[in-house]
């Protein structure tokens, strides 16, 4: 039996390769790119320029306005997708801690987004580890009108196995469960503050909810298991709806026009720094593809976006945005495959959410090692959520993007951070992000046949629970079944 599945196998992979040959424009795009890339200096111009890219912010029309024009100076068909949401950002914040609530000694600290615009809770600090569901059973009224502590990650120490959520889930269960406010341990070493939001939503959420640094976090957490501590929590926040708009570059397939590869990454960034890392690495890397493929004329079958979408750290509102556009106008089903680039860097093979796409992905692969030997030809298939993938995800589209890099120069201890800088970027590895990923595009768009469609109702429910993700989008209400 097992001679006839590698037989099967190997008949796989040799129609594959029969069915496409990409490996003379690969060698172009490769060509290209090497030598004539502007991601690098395009994202440094923009990081000391404009600098953030907050959705809503003066900064994020800059950023978007900047996007579309530099696109428009490749040639490339460009517009703007514009759309009108609720946003959030920061004004002021005061995090008090002691023993006794009339000698707190102030710590520092950073809101978490979607917090009220207004609040000023004083109450008990109750230690929730984890911040998981278990964290909480054991004594459900322990934490109703407290502050919650939370681990930002998975606790050193925790029984393997245990899993971790996202800091807008365990925010989720902590309202739950009464808590007053949220306090949550970043777990970067160095007092490094981390923000991003806490709304499973995308809309406000009904108690404060903020960041301290591992070292604070950790030594209040030893302090808890001898005395009691008490925190004032005070904020100020911006609420209210804004206009943003995504921009995105269309080129027309010749076969089958009406059939979209959407190439997407976020553009915006959080306030703190000037996002370079997050997303400033995959939103430009998406503009130099758009760049290479105008240069080199490159022709497919299947249509390609080239999509930067707003308003990512807030929500995924420019991807959902996108999704109720395509609904609306009644062509989201034109949608075949999406790829995601969030924080991608030098990727060293390509992940998807469908593990029929195999036999393809390596095929392609295997024509890039001959350019390359650096591209290792990984493969992972799997989900997960909180990129601009998900929205498509949950329509049952296929998705996938770049696997197995690593991100520069130590740069991930600065994920939504103050540190998140230009001088954390790599210029060749960014560079690699850019040929290896419209390698892949123009792969996608030019291949005879996808061998995945998108999933049905039923499908798609069996597949996010195989992949378990049913609990997280069943916290942020997103499961529909």
């Amino acid at each position: 039996m097992k001679y006839l599945f590698s037989a099967v196998m190997v008949c796989s992979t040799l129609f594959a390769h029969a069915q496409d040959n990409f490996g003379d424009t690969f060698k172009k795009i490769n060509t290209e790119v090497q030598e004539h890339s502007q991601a690098y200096q395009t994202l440094k111009y923009e990081t000391e320029s404009i600098g953030h890219r907050l959705t809503g912010s003066p900064n994020g029309a800059k950023a978007e306005q900047y996007a579309f024009d530099l696109l428009k100076s490749y040639g490339c068909e460009v517009k703007f997708q514009p759309f009108e949401v609720e946003s959030w950002a920061r004004k002021t914040i005061s995090v008090e801690i002691g023993s006794d609530k009339n000698s707190l000694s102030k710590i520092k600290a950073v809101t978490l987004a979607h917090s009220p615009v207004s609040a000023d809770v004083t109450g008990d600090i109750v230690d929730a580890g984890n911040g998981l569901e278990a964290d909480y059973q054991a004594n459900q009224d322990k934490f109703r009108g407290k502050i919650a502590l939370i681990y930002l990650g998975v606790l050193p120490g925790s029984p393997a196995g245990t899993k971790s959520l996202h800091r807008s889930e365990k925010t989720s269960i902590a309202t739950k469960y009464g808590a007053t406010g949220v306090i949550i341990i970043n777990t970067v070493k160095g007092g490094v503050l981390l923000t991003g939001t806490a709304s499973v939503t995308g809309k406000l959420i009904p108690i404060p909810a903020v960041c301290i640094g591992l070292e604070d976090g950790m030594a209040l957490k030893e302090k808890l298991k001898g005395q009691a501590q008490i925190a004032h929590i005070a904020m100020t926040n911006f609420s209210g709806v804004i206009k943003a708009r995504n921009v995105v570059a269309t080129f027309k397939g010749s076969e089958l026009p009406k059939d979209k590869i959407v190439v997407g990454g976020h553009l915006d960034s959080w306030d703190l720094a000037t996002g370079a890392i997050d997303n400033g690495i995959g939103s430009f890397a998406i503009m130099d593809m758009a760049r290479t493929f105008k240069k080199l004329n490159l022709k497919t079958k299947r249509t390609v976006e080239f999509v930067l979408f707003m308003g990512e750290e807030q929500g995924l509102l420019g991807s959902k945005a996108y999704i109720d556009q395509a609904k609306k106008d009644k062509n989201l089903g034109q949608v075949k495959f999406m790829l995601n680039y969030d924080m991608t860097n030098d990727p060293k093979g390509f992940s998807t959410s469908r593990s029929e796409m195999k036999e393809l992905f390596t095929a392609w692969g295997a024509d890039i090692v001959k350019i390359d030997t650096g591209f290792k030809n990984l493969f992972n298939a799997g989900a997960g959520l909180h990129s601009d993938h998900q929205p498509f995800m949950l329509e049952g589209i296929p998705t996938g993007g770049g696997f197995g890099g690593k991100l520069p120069n130590n740069s991930g201890p600065f994920y939504h951070s103050d540190g998140d800088s230009f001088k954390l970027v790599d210029e060749q590895q960014l560079k690699n992000t850019v040929r290896y990923s419209a390698m892949l595009t123009y792969a996608l768009a030019k291949t005879a046949k996808i061998p995945v469609s998108v999933q049905g109702e039923e499908e798609l429910k069996a597949f996010l629970e195989s992949q378990n993700l049913k609990e997280p989008l069943t916290i942020a209400g997103e499961w529909r079944w």
